[in-house]
């Protein structure tokens, strides 16, 4: 059986809220230098997504971009989709013609939403602009100066602007200011968006970690499965053992280990010190990629004789320097990790760091480019991804 591997990459509104997904051809199978090889992928990309996996399973209730080569609009390809679902991106490379032109009017009429990808602004794609809903600048293809003038070249136009490799808090502050709506980028993936080192608790979480020590007969178990699905939780409750009220007998391996050498009073001292404090203001978009690499690090933990709550602890952690605006040496200092898994986040040593960069050059498609990804040979991929994403949205949603 041939292993599908999709991709996908959030689309964020300015609140860095999910707007919605670009779906991602990641396979060796076809050229997409070439058109032919460009326009098979597109399909595998649809029949993968749409008959083999299912698209609720890979963007939730969301919508989902897809590429289209020229070929693929003019064999109307977009007509077997979902309009409601599907949002069309016109690729750069087409040929605006008349044929084009008259093709895209009939997707716009049939109510599909309609985005240019990777926009440069020449006269020639006017007709396609009054037609489009949304419109894609690919800020890292052209100086900041040039980027600024497209986007004063389309405010006669009534279309949304999506700001595409955004890597930086001053690329996302300049962008948004200009007029932009929506974000594409590795820039939510190593965020420098909310100020300051107070790392916020999803509040759902909170609130089941607040029911489950409450229940009569709850067991360490049950306490450390609520508190490994929150990062916030677990940074906290790992600060909080290693401050000077606790003699440590050994490092802290995982969150379970945590939770029984606290002991249950101590943890329900705890919990409630930190319902005073567990809203956040952070995006859901955050907190989902975080999970998404705990759970990934959890799977692969059990075919590469792993434990599987310290590969979670490990993926959850790796994020840190991202959520608390400081770098992953500062944000693991104060917790008692244990070495090894300190050495894997910090150096990639070990098969647990070789797991962890696996899943980080999974995230950004980037398998070639490290020996220590390459190392790594799991079975069933896909399904592991998509476990972990439908994993991380029942936590988010508190279902």
């Amino acid at each position: 059986m041939t292993e599908i591997l999709i991709g996908r990459q959030q689309i964020l509104d300015s609140k860095l809220n999910i707007f919605a997904y670009e779906i991602l051809f990641r396979g060796s199978d076809f050229d997409l230098n070439q058109k032919e090889g460009a326009t098979s992928a597109t399909n595998q990309v649809i029949t993968d997504t749409i008959l083999e996996i299912g698209l609720n399973e890979v963007v939730g209730s969301d919508k989902a971009f897809i590429n289209f080569t020229a070929q693929n609009l003019l064999e109307k390809t977009p007509l077997h989709l979902p309009k409601d679902r599907v949002v069309i991106e016109v690729l750069e490379d087409v040929i605006v013609d008349l044929r084009m032109i008259n093709q895209i009017k009939e997707f716009s009429k049939q109510g599909y939403m309609i985005a240019l990808d990777d926009f440069v602004f020449t006269p020639e794609w006017i007709p396609l602009i009054e037609m489009a809903d949304i419109i894609k600048l690919d800020v890292m293809a052209m100086p900041i100066e040039q980027t600024l003038a497209t986007i004063e070249k389309l405010k006669p136009y009534n279309v949304t602007l999506l700001a595409e490799k955004v890597e930086t808090q001053e690329e996302y502050e300049i962008f948004k200011k200009a007029g932009c709506e929506l974000f594409q980028g590795f820039f939510f993936s190593k965020p420098k968006i909310v100020k300051g080192k107070r790392l916020g608790v999803n509040q759902i979480a909170t609130i089941k970690l607040l029911s489950t020590i409450n229940k009569q007969d709850v067991s360490f178990g049950e306490l450390s499965e609520v508190i490994t699905q929150d990062v916030g939780l677990s940074y906290k409750l790992l600060h909080y053992i290693n401050s000077a009220f606790f003699s440590l007998p050994n490092k802290i391996e995982s969150i379970h280990h945590a939770v029984t050498c606290l002991g249950m009073s101590e943890i329900k001292r705890w919990v409630n010190i930190l319902a005073l404090t567990s809203f956040t203001d952070k995006p859901d978009a955050l907190f989902q990629n975080i999970l998404i690499r705990g759970k990934m690090c959890e799977l692969l933990a059990e075919q590469y004789d792993q434990d599987p709550s310290q590969m979670f602890l490990m993926g959850m952690l790796s994020s840190l320097d991202s959520l608390l605006d400081i770098s992953i040496e500062e944000a693991l200092a104060p917790l008692p990790m244990a070495e090894e898994v300190e050495q894997a986040i910090l150096y990639k040593k070990g098969i647990a760091g070789d797991i962890l960069a696996y899943v980080i050059f999974y995230e950004q498609w980037e398998l070639g480019s490290s020996d220590k990804a390459q190392r790594i040979k799991p079975d069933n991929i896909r399904g592991i991804y998509l476990k972990s994403i439908s994993w991380s949205r029942e936590v988010l949603t508190g279902s």
